[in-house]
């Protein structure tokens, strides 16, 4: 259940950016602008469209460009960055997309059994096109990849390139589409071979925006998941949100067993002089302490929310008790992350930069911000 604190810092975060959006012209450069009509006009000459999505956000990150445009035979919503969003969760998507007679399917384009069935399906879908076009044996297929930044179309065209090819016994030099954690780094349209017999061709294309920018509950999760860059807003406020989100939901108590009943004393007695003692930041002296990413750090990361929110006395529905468990949860983590700098500010913003990134790795758990529609929250 999202909390109204949550709801409340997204709607700040979206905000923020829309009117820096709106002042500085940043929301569509003239090439996202070119990409936009580029694609437009290859659409209607496409036989199939696979949109990608962030199955963490499954309707916030819908490419506007296919409401406004005729759409070939077949289309398919690919829900990428299943595993950062939980595969219990995405199945609950795709039976939605299903009840509205839309064809959908969660991947992870580093699992080669999910490249494998996205393959299948689309092949199925060929083949029925196949058919009813009433083709010989040289029929060619064209899929058209569509996305907004930073879904993972590039990586999604590299892995089914490679799995098609490898299937289809097929030798040569294997293409790369350029893969970035960055958005809108493809900079141009692109055709890799994913099948034979008969051959099928995916078009890697740029990522695109609505010409329209969006409202500000939309905005935040798009900066929360990288679609858009978080250079435009304190990444502390971005943080914030991700944090009260978290503390809203049930992923800390994955992490009981990371808990030691010798820490309960000093928690009672005072949960941020105890994270961020001197014994805290020389607890992994050995190891590098600029890595966020080590494993001894994550699960430190993971243990101080569990504990945190464990011992939180207050209620957290009230808005003054998150900000301040929030508050407690930043103090925490500079220890677990190791940033000794004087400026209070400058040290939440170097943990708020660590924070989100093991957010948007997964490291710190499975989340999907957009809500099923009807369902209470």
């Amino acid at each position: 259940m999202r909390s109204m604190t949550a709801t409340s810092l997204g709607r700040r975060v979206g905000t923020v950016l829309k009117e820096e959006l709106r002042s500085k012209g940043e929301w569509r450069d003239s090439f996202m602008a070119a990409a936009f009509r580029a694609i437009a006009e290859r659409i209607p000459l496409a036989n199939l469209v696979v949109e990608v999505r962030d199955a963490r956000i499954p309707l916030s990150s819908e490419c506007e460009i296919l409401r406004n445009y005729p759409l070939p035979h077949k289309q398919i919503i690919a829900l990428n960055k299943m595993d950062l969003a939980g595969a219990s969760n995405v199945k609950a998507w795709v039976e939605y997309f299903r009840e509205r007679n839309c064809i959908s399917c969660g991947v992870n384009a580093h699992n080669k059994e999910n490249i494998r069935q996205l393959l299948s399906l689309i092949q199925c879908q060929v083949r029925e096109l196949k058919k009813h076009d009433q083709c010989d044996n040289n029929y060619t297929a064209t899929v058209m990849l569509i996305g907004i930044p930073n879904v993972g179309k590039s990586a999604l065209t590299n892995a089914l390139h490679q799995v098609g090819r490898i299937s289809a016994a097929e030798k040569g030099k294997l293409k790369h589409a350029t893969v970035s954690p960055e958005p809108r780094v493809t900079k141009d349209i692109r055709s890799f071979k994913i099948g034979s017999h008969p051959n099928i061709y995916v078009l890697d294309t740029p990522a695109i925006l609505s010409p329209k920018v969006p409202n500000a509950a939309v905005l935040s999760k798009l900066i929360l998941t990288g679609a858009v860059e978080d250079c435009l807003v304190r990444r502390k406020e971005v943080a914030q949100y991700f944090l009260a989100i978290h503390n809203s939901s049930d992923q800390y108590k994955k992490w009981a067993k990371l808990y030691t009943k010798d820490n309960d004393r000093s928690f009672v007695n005072g949960i941020t002089e105890q994270l961020t003692s001197s014994e805290l930041l020389m607890k992994h002296k050995s190891q590098t302490p600029t890595d966020h990413t080590q494993d001894c750090i994550v699960q430190d990361v993971r243990r101080i929310l569990f504990e945190t929110i464990s011992y939180l006395e207050g209620d957290i529905k009230c808005e003054d008790e998150m900000l301040a468990l929030i508050d407690r949860q930043f103090s925490a983590l500079r220890g677990a992350f190791h940033i000794s700098v004087e400026c209070e500010e400058d040290a939440h913003d170097k943990v708020a930069v660590k924070l989100l990134n093991l957010f948007r790795t997964g490291r710190i758990g499975h989340y999907i911000l957009d809500h099923l529609p009807g369902k209470i929250q």
